[in-house]
């Protein structure tokens, strides 16, 4: 439907290509709707070593099987490249943009080097042990992501028959439930940090064992402020061990823990501005005027799903509210939501239940859904860090998503920074009906000074409205 759209106004050499679909691939597609739609050519991740089927990767059948089963046709680059490394013992540094398929790049490996363990014991049922034993450790930053990735671990060791035990273990819940979980020990432990540490101090469980360390979101556990207990718990871990290390940016504080921890590396780098399947965008709106805009959008292209972000528990309940007088019904997704609720709203989000979703950062780093097509910064992030994280959500498993940032002059510095930061420059643009008239000074977008000032202190406008963009983008509404 995309492809004959643009075909349809394009100029004639360029529609003569769109039509021969037959000789057009994915990176001449990206070429040509970038061109169209006046931002920068995407290019989307691919290898030319990507192998035809995941039997390449030296997979043992029970895996082979279930991959099938899941529908899963070849390898992502990040498993081609990771994999085979993995399988050899060799620690890793991975960086990857979100949704690039690397629970399995660290998950299948684990899970036939501790089936493999068990075969050649003559055992195809977990051995016994006298204490609260550990095999493989992945520690996440947020309890939904430790939630997803156990059940996605569960899922492809189907064909194990149970021989092997995966328990993942977060805050949020009760720990006495935990602690009866993990009574013999576990061969694969999904935890967050904070609650880890608080069942070892319960004696629940032991570290002494583990050979495997995952260390997934790295960034992500550092910037929520676990550093403290990321340096308590790898104390408690034995020397000798694979250590395998993935993170969507490598700020100083991961690069320091990347020297220090792992031993003579395998370095995979993947995630790159360049090696995207996101289409970035800027909309400038005077204050006061973001949700109005924001159901405006939504109303006119009609997206199958969209995922709105705000700083604030109260600032969703409040977009909620001001969106369902304008005829939308939004839910919310934060930290005051006990687990069952928020298990309930993400499984509803996930099956298209709910098709907006009001959302504080808590969940930027634990929604896994395929295909989102559109992500909306409501209010900016905090950090330039931040930003990737949130808008990583949208743009997944190789498709084109929408990244959308509204902003009013007192965003404007501080959407600067985040563009300076993350190297990246974005037109400013307006939307018809929406035009922004509080146009910041030219002087002081140049000032290293935040731009927000309190109410009533009278900031110099300028009335002049800049030219609206008829055409925000094309192809992301509802099929008719």
């Amino acid at each position: 439907m995309i492809l004959s759209a643009v075909a349809n106004q394009c100029s004639d050499d360029i529609a003569a290509g769109l039509h021969d679909i037959t000789n057009l691939t994915w990176h001449k597609y990206a070429k040509i709707l970038g061109y169209y739609l006046s931002f920068e050519p995407l290019t989307l991740m691919t290898s030319a070593t990507t192998p035809i089927n995941f039997t390449e990767l030296a997979l043992i059948p029970p895996l082979l099987a279930r991959l099938t089963e899941l529908g899963y046709q070849q390898p992502t680059p990040i498993q081609t490249q990771a994999i085979p490394s993995i399988l050899k013992g060799r620690d890793l540094i991975a960086g990857a943009n979100t949704g690039s398929g690397k629970t399995a790049t660290f998950a299948l490996p684990m899970l036939q080097d501790l089936f493999q363990q068990l075969q050649s014991k003559n055992s195809l049922t977990r051995k016994g042990s006298q204490g609260n034993y550990v095999s493989g450790l992945i520690l996440v930053p947020t309890r939904e992501l430790a939630k997803q990735v156990a059940d996605s671990i569960k899922s492809y060791a189907v064909h194990f028959n149970g021989a092997l035990k995966t328990v993942a273990v977060f805050g949020g819940v009760s720990a006495n439930t935990q602690m009866q979980a993990l009574r013999g020990g576990t061969d694969i432990l999904v935890a967050t940090p904070g609650r880890l540490l608080d069942l070892i101090s319960r004696n629940a469980l032991k570290l002494d064992r583990v050979n495997t360390l995952v260390l997934d979101e790295a960034d992500r556990m550092l910037s929520l402020g676990f550093t403290e207990e990321l340096s308590a718990l790898l104390a408690l871990l034995p020397k000798q061990k694979q250590t395998l290390l993935f993170s969507a940016t490598f700020p100083e504080q991961v690069q320091t823990l990347t020297q220090s921890l792992l031993n003579n590396p395998i370095e995979i780098q993947l995630q790159s501005s360049d090696a995207s399947t996101l289409v970035q965008r800027v909309f400038t709106v005077n204050k006061g005027y973001k949700t109005a805009l924001l159901a405006h959008l939504i109303k006119q292209h009609q997206w199958r799903q969209a995922l709105i972000f705000v700083n604030a528990k109260n600032s969703c309940n409040h977009l909620a509210e001001k969106l369902s007088k304008r005829g939308i019904s939004a839910e919310v997704f934060h930290g005051d939501k006990g687990q069952g609720a928020r298990s309930r709203v993400l499984d509803a989000f996930k099956s298209g239940e709910i098709e907006v979703l009001i959302a504080t950062d808590i969940a930027a780093r634990g929604l896994d859904i395929d295909k989102l097509p559109v992500v909306i910064n409501f209010d900016l992030p905090r950090s330039p860090a931040d930003y990737m994280h949130r808008i990583g959500r949208s743009g997944r498993a190789g498709e084109v998503g929408l990244a959308l940032s509204l902003i009013d002059y007192e965003d404007y510095h501080h959407f600067k920074v985040i563009e300076k930061k993350n190297k990246i420059r974005l037109e400013r643009e307006q939307v018809a009906g929406f035009e922004a008239d509080e146009i910041i000074n030219e002087e002081l977008l140049k000032s290293n000074k935040p731009m927000a000032k309190p109410e009533g202190t009278g900031k110099k406008k300028n009335k002049k409205k800049t030219q609206v963009n008829a055409d925000i983008w094309l192809g992301c509404s509802k099929p008719k």
